[in-house]
């Protein structure tokens, strides 16, 4: 997957939380559980997301220092 791919998914998510953020503070104290576990969700989203574009970023700059060995 390309660093834009990945990037564009990254800021998708936290879109979402923000979105569940807004709905939270809106909602009524039965809607907050449930609010709650999906911010869980959607945060852990967020972090998987960064540590891959993360991982993406630092193993394409690993890679540029060794082209052209071996061709």
């Amino acid at each position: 997957m390309s660093i834009k791919a990945i990037a564009r998914d990254l800021y998708r998510a936290q879109q979402k939380v923000r979105e569940i953020e807004l709905r939270l503070e809106k909602a009524s104290l039965t809607e907050q559980d449930g609010l709650r576990a999906e911010m869980r969700v959607a945060e852990n989203e967020v972090n998987i997301l960064r540590k891959i574009l993360d991982g993406e970023k630092e193993s394409s700059e690993f890679r540029k220092k060794f082209q052209g060995f071996g061709r």
